[in-house]
């Protein structure tokens, strides 16, 4: 785990707010958030898990990010670091950590809250995609006031099959009815990836595309560049709320 944080000098002085943030694979890190959230002054502390490097047992940390990866949220076996990511999305929805799921993340806070999801299921979605802001968004910390479509990228087959009770249903899209939602007052979890670069498109499988039914990573790559500019807009001022919160939850812990 990265440790490049000033802690408190014994003086009065706070540390920065610290974001911890688990990792499924080599490539997928925080993308554009990385630098979003450092321009709202959150520093991250990222875990490596596939490679074996040890999440903490206790939530420490003022916020927890949790990215995407090609498991379900209960996929022990081949991702046996997953029981301890539960366990601190679990921390941090007891405790008011601020929470946020990309993907596996946000499938995972829907496991752990109570809802359902399932593997292949529905119709599956790839590069840029509008979303559809619904009512509960209309006041979200993190969702209001944004463009009533928004686009975002998306690479996903398996869904969000229903949100645990008393879920806030934030965003939807044409083909996938769970694309963000938010547990309690500070646990978001979304399908699309809102840090994702339509720059990591062209690597994508072209046969894992062609399989199901998507177009060439080539065509993505040129719909989700136009897209590009509307989707940093909404998705920038996303990372700085949640920074934001996770600042504000850091001060209230040195308070």
């Amino acid at each position: 785990m990265a440790t490049e944080t000033r802690q408190d000098n014994g003086d009065g002085e706070a540390r920065e707010p610290r974001l911890l943030v688990v990792r499924h694979h080599e490539g997928d890190g925080a993308g554009t958030w990385e630098q979003w959230l450092a321009e709202g002054g959150v520093r991250l502390d990222a875990v490596r898990a596939w490679e074996g490097e040890p999440l903490p047992e206790r939530l420490t940390h003022d916020g927890l990010l949790v990215l995407g990866g090609a498991y379900l949220p209960d996929d022990d076996a081949r991702a046996p670091w997953l029981p301890g990511t539960r366990a601190l999305a679990r921390q941090a929805l007891g405790t008011g950590v601020p929470y946020f799921g990309i993907c596996l993340g946000g499938q995972l806070l829907a496991h752990v809250a109570g809802g359902e999801v399932r593997g292949e299921h529905g119709t599956p979605e790839f590069g840029s995609v509008r979303l559809t802001l619904r009512p509960e968004a209309a006041d979200d910390p993190l969702f209001h006031g944004l463009p009533a479509h928004p686009p975002a990228i998306e690479n996903h087959v398996d869904a969000v099959t229903a949100l645990p009770a008393g879920a806030h249903w934030l965003l939807s899209s044409a083909d996938c009815p769970y694309q963000g939602f938010r547990v309690g007052a500070a646990a978001w979890g979304v399908q699309f990836h809102p840090e994702a670069r339509a720059a990591r498109i062209p690597a994508w499988n072209a046969r894992r595309l062609a399989r199901h039914g998507a177009p060439d990573p080539a065509s993505l790559h040129a719909h989700a560049l136009r897209e590009a500019p509307e989707a940093e807009a909404a998705w920038r001022t996303v990372a700085h709320r949640f920074a934001a919160l996770v600042a504000e939850r850091r001060g209230a812990a040195v308070a």
